[in-house]
């Protein structure tokens, strides 16, 4: 059986493959270009176009043991104090061991990072770090630089791709292991409407789920969709509850939604100040790194201080900067503030926390093979264990690189494995969620289940997110199949498992901030909270027996 599925018509048209990776970020992109180097019949389904993922949104930069003294140790104990206690330790030395040589290749690949005078490659800090590691290229075009080199590649090596289309659910065989998925392709390119791609191994590479809160710097197309199409194959997931704010999103004002602009966290690592109305330093004698200390730190900071001063956002002051260093290091952001009427070099520019990055996801392995067979993922849509309670900055970029590299080298050490016919008529047919019910499904989360949270709070999130899934139903107020549908019936699906599992951490860890549990408790739960969708629908939480995660386990593929 498939298990849970969309709504959907059946698919009208078929490929076959070897491999099919969903999604076109720095992840989606080397694990296609290594599996296609490994011989294997490779196809890039991508939600917008090739270029239009999380990746080039990235500006800060990709954090690496690059520069004279630094070491991978040093990395390591960075990310591990980060994480605040929950990190996979094993994950995490293999990221920052095999993370330089990575990004070497990455380079090799035709990604041109900023150079010094010299000629090395330009490194900065950022929060969390303790040295500069932090390769950006543009100055603070980082994502898109690496977006540029990875399509051209994909194009040169000639990888199918298909554009504009949303993957609908997981294919499975008669042994209930990965046959492929079911997408749909809206009007663009050699196919149109639902189809498939048939194909032994299938590679989430999605990205996050940040469109499930009101204010977010995520793009449009982040709607968790690789998460809920994982958690109806019956895949389980971790950590959901920790969703890292990014401390400095320019404010554009209380009513603003969607995605809105980010001040790179290398804008504080070059010397930016935060300050209140008042031109005060806050974050001074909060942690010995001031503005640089760990971002779930910085943004509880800027939270208390607006409470405190019944403020709607804070001020990040880097007028001492000069116009020339904002037009060289960071002419991006200079652009973006520009355009939404504040001049960063004469004005200091006002920020507040937006949902930014989803620390967990589908539950991996180090091979990134998650808990159904022949199903892996990687980049922000999976949980490695590499980020814990809170994600160092700039680790996103590196994980999604050396995760995506061990993919392929297990995939083609393996080989496709084919046995059973891919079916897509079993299992129940999910009621799809009315497109209108996304904004109060967006709401709902930012109200109750945002940078601030309480028993009272998570606990109003579940009961509002329960009554719009059983309103849709009960009422029979199902919505027709479409692109629209199908994203708010996968964002209800993320929110509700990301709230069961933050109501279910009663405590404050990392990013996880219980304004009823202020303390962290290591000895109740230093532990990982693993998540799986009933026969009901219901999200079943338990919480595993020590920080270590438990293995993955599924057959070879």
């Amino acid at each position: 059986m498939t298990g849970i599925r969309l709504h959907a018509p059946a698919p009208g048209w078929a490929i076959d493959a070897d491999v099919v990776v969903v999604g076109s970020g720095v992840a989606g992109l080397t694990a296609a270009l290594r599996c296609t180097a490994a011989g294997l019949r490779t196809v890039v389904v991508t939600k917008a176009n090739l270029d239009d993922g999380s990746t080039r949104w990235a500006q800060g930069g990709i954090a690496a043991a690059l520069g004279e003294g630094d070491t991978p140790g040093q990395h390591l104990d960075d990310t591990l104090v980060a994480g605040a206690g929950l990190c996979d330790e094993p994950a995490v030395r293999l990221l920052v061991t095999e993370g330089p040589d990575a990004v070497r290749r990455l380079m090799a690949t035709g990604a041109d990072f900023d150079r010094t005078d010299d000629g090395e490659i330009a490194l900065t800090r950022e929060g969390g770090h303790h040295r500069r590691r932090i390769a950006h290229a543009g100055g603070d075009a980082t994502g898109a630089e690496i977006s540029r080199a990875l399509v051209e590649a994909i194009r040169e090596q000639d990888v199918r791709t298909i554009e504009h289309a949303l993957v609908l659910d997981l294919l499975k065989d008669d042994e209930g292991r990965t046959a492929g998925v079911t997408l749909h392709v809206m009007g663009e390119g050699q196919h149109d409407g639902v189809g498939a791609v048939r194909a032994p191994a299938v590679v989430l590479a999605t990205g996050g789920m940040g469109q499930v809160f009101s204010a977010t710097t995520n793009p449009s197309v982040s709607t968790g969709d690789g998460v809920a199409v994982a958690l109806r194959a019956g895949a389980e997931v971790s950590d959901l509850e920790f969703v890292q704010f990014h401390p400095t999103v320019l404010f554009l004002g209380t009513g603003a939604e969607g995605q809105q602009p980010l001040v790179s966290e290398a804008v504080r690592g070059e010397g930016a100040h935060l300050v209140d109305a008042d031109g005060v330093r806050f974050m001074l004698g909060q942690h010995e790194l001031a503005e640089l200390a760990p971002r779930d730190i910085v943004a509880k900071a800027i939270t208390r201080r607006m409470q405190e001063q019944g403020a709607e956002h804070m001020y990040l002051d880097a007028r001492h900067f000069g116009a020339e260093m904002w037009e060289q290091r960071f002419p991006t952001i200079l652009a973006a503030c520009r355009a939404h009427g504040i001049d960063p070099v004469t004005d200091p520019i006002p920020v507040a926390p937006a949902a930014h990055y989803a620390s967990g996801g589908v539950r991996t392995d180090l091979r990134g093979r998650t808990t159904v067979p022949g199903l892996y993922a990687c980049g922000e849509v999976a949980c490695t264990g590499v980020h814990g309670a809170n994600r160092l900055a700039s680790n996103s970029l590196l994980e999604g690189l050396v995760f995506a590299e061990r993919i392929a080298a297990d995939i083609a050490e393996h080989g496709p494995h084919r046995e059973g016919v891919a079916r897509n008529e079993d299992g129940e047919v999910l009621t799809l969620v009315a497109p209108e019910a996304r904004r109060d499904i967006q709401r709902i989360m930012t109200r109750e289940a945002g940078v601030l949270r309480s028993a009272a709070s998570l606990t109003a999130a579940c009961d509002a997110l329960e009554a719009l899934r059983q309103g849709t139903e009960e009422e029979r107020k199902a919505a027709e199949p479409g692109v629209d549908s199908w994203e708010t019936t996968n964002l209800l699906c993320v929110a509700r498992v990301l709230a069961a599992a933050a109501l279910a951490r009663e405590e404050t860890r990392g990013c996880h901030w219980r304004e009823d549990r202020p303390d962290r408790d290591d000895e109740k739960w230093r532990r990982h909270l693993v998540v799986r969708i009933a026969a009901d629908r219901r999200p079943v939480v338990r919480v595993t027996e020590s920080a270590d995660f438990p293995p993955v386990t599924p057959e070879a593929p």
